[in-house]
């Protein structure tokens, strides 16, 4: 493992380079040339689908392994409570943040907007799933018509729901079921080889999503609505850096060194705006920090449906700022209930694509308090906002990961140590 570990780093590092070449491509050739750079739309798209190709066989066999080593049905149980309670309280403490962040800046201040100037039907789109966000049709929704419907659409909530009845399965047959486990460590050992191949494609995506972005949408557009997306990154920066660092000191390690330790995943989100490529590296990275393969399993799919940071915050402040765009006084009890039912619908909207946008949507429509045709206003910087609230989903989620397993005793802390750059002392421990 001495020699390992350098030549896995240099590897790393030199996929890092590259995907920040990538990148800054992308935004020159986006900027000087749009058309061109709105043209590189299939290359981030091709390689967006060839990592999504293999989430849905990761998770299985992931949380599958992971499940038959675990002790028995009460370990299970214990770990998704845990993470459960991890998620409610992070995501309410992001509203929070985000509110605190909107009160604070005020996005929307002397803009002045009349709400009759609005079309609503712009937003419509957005607005009408509101029967998807019951929490009694989410919880339908978790169970798959069929296993292959659920392989097939990608649904990460069907496929862990299956995955999980799966493991079990095999957890209550025993020995009887050993040699199946066998062939899920060596599926689970070729998916991320696989995995690896696909990664060497990073910056060819990065440097297509990237063009695409700045070409098709322009740098120009963030300038009428410069203070809102600037608001909306400080406060995932902000919380990233206070709340989650506060988090991760708890649980024994530094959010600086982590964020170094995901950087490319990353760079992958923001350059790309979904956070479903960087779940498959994600997790393995996770699990080479010391994290058990169960916890992994079971705490960072879940997290990218339960635990969306990033969304949280963009909600609060874009609902403030529309507000204050349109001069609506909303009360104490206004943005506590909004916060409240949003705590709710974020949870409904877990499945449906670009769930941010559409749950706040469909929040202020049913509450009625904000004019739903402002949310018009963030339409033209919806993607500039997504790769903020993206890339914090995926922090947030990793952090998520290490403090359950920290909090379960599922958690090597010498090696979380020495993959985070925590000690200096790697020779003896690489010798034992």
């Amino acid at each position: 493992m001495a020699e390992d570990t350098p030549t896995r780093k240099t590897r790393q590092g030199g996929v890092m380079t590259q995907v920040v070449i990538g990148i800054v491509a992308g935004i020159v050739l986006g900027y000087l040339y749009p058309h061109a750079g709105a043209a590189m739309k299939p290359l981030g798209d091709g390689f967006i689908k060839l990592i999504k190709m293999v989430i849905a066989p990761i998770i299985f066999v992931t949380v599958v392994g992971g499940l038959c080593r675990m002790s028995n049905l009460k370990e299970v149980g214990r770990i998704g409570v845990r993470a459960l309670i991890y998620f409610e309280i992070a995501s309410t403490l992001a509203n929070f943040f985000g509110l605190g962040v909107g009160l604070l800046f005020r996005p929307g201040q002397g803009l002045n907007i009349d709400p009759a100037t609005f079309d609503a039907s712009a937003v419509s789109a957005y607005a009408n799933p509101t029967t998807k966000l019951s929490v009694v049709g989410f919880i339908l929704d978790i169970i798959p018509t069929t296993v292959v419907d659920a392989f097939a659409e990608g649904h990460i909530l069907q496929i862990m729901l299956f995955s999980v009845l799966f493991g079990l399965g095999l957890l209550k047959v025993g020995d009887k079921g050993r040699k199946l486990v066998e062939l899920f460590d060596q599926a689970s050992a070729t998916l991320f080889a696989v995995l690896r191949f696909i990664m060497v494609l990073a910056p060819v995506g990065t440097f297509g999503a990237m063009a695409f972005t700045v070409g098709a949408y322009g740098i120009g557009t963030l300038m009428p609505l410069a203070k809102v997306v600037a608001t909306v990154y400080a406060g995932c920066i902000l919380f990233t850096l206070v709340v989650l660092g506060s988090v991760a000191r708890l649980a024994g390690f530094r959010i600086l060194k982590f964020l170094a330790y995901i950087k490319e995943e990353i760079l992958i989100v923001l350059a790309t705006s979904t956070s479903e490529v960087a779940l498959p590296p994600l997790m393995k990275k996770l699990e080479q920090a010391g994290c058990h393969r169960s916890v992994v399993g079971l705490v960072t799919p879940t997290g990218y449906s339960f635990n969306q940071d990033g969304g949280a915050v963009y909600q609060v402040v874009s609902t403030l700022f529309i507000a204050q765009a349109m001069n609506v006084d909303l009360g104490w009890i206004q943005l506590l209930t909004f916060m409240l039912v949003l705590q709710v619908t974020s949870k409904g909207g877990a499945g449906v694509s670009g769930s941010a946008f559409v749950v706040l949507a469909a929040t202020l429509a049913s509450l009625q308090t904000v004019p739903v045709a402002g949310m018009a206003l963030l339409l033209g910087v919806e993607r500039f906002m997504s790769m903020a609230r993206a890339t914090m989903n995926v922090i947030g989620n990793g952090v998520a990961t290490l403090v359950v397993a920290r909090w379960d005793g599922a958690l090597d802390i010498a090696q979380m140590q020495r993959e985070l750059g925590l000690t200096r002392k790697t020779g003896a421990a690489s010798a034992e």
